[in-house]
């Protein structure tokens, strides 16, 4: 069993979750073992994104994404499925609105209807 610490984002996606599904979360984490981790599992995806390695699970419509530290795990990311920023995630891209936004060129045209 391992601890599981969660950030500001992931820890406002659990409160809106119902009780039930909430212990079904944590059960899940805590009960992955660095032998799991580190063998090629087909339902934990691992990936690595700014230096760091990511771990990805699967919960309903939930997909969870966490480190791994010696004994602990940080839950980064839970995220609904097929939504854009899961994608962005799962592909390195920037994740933030503003950056997607900021390399879409109809931004840069709208920057520059402002100017005339």
């Amino acid at each position: 069993m391992k601890q599981v610490t969660f950030s500001q984002q992931s820890l406002g996606v659990i409160n809106r979750l119902p009780k039930t599904e909430q212990l079904d979360l944590v059960e899940k984490l805590s009960e992955l073992s660095s032998v799991v981790l580190s063998a090629e599992q087909p339902d934990i995806g691992k990936f690595h994104w700014n230096g760091r390695i990511f771990y990805r699970i699967r919960l309903g419509s939930l997909r969870i994404y966490f480190e791994k530290d010696l004994d602990s795990l940080l839950c980064q990311f839970i995220l609904p499925k097929n939504s854009l920023l899961d994608f962005l995630v799962r592909c390195n891209l920037p994740a933030s609105e503003e950056a997607v936004i900021e390399n879409h060129q109809s931004f840069w045209d709208y920057l520059e209807s402002l100017r005339k």
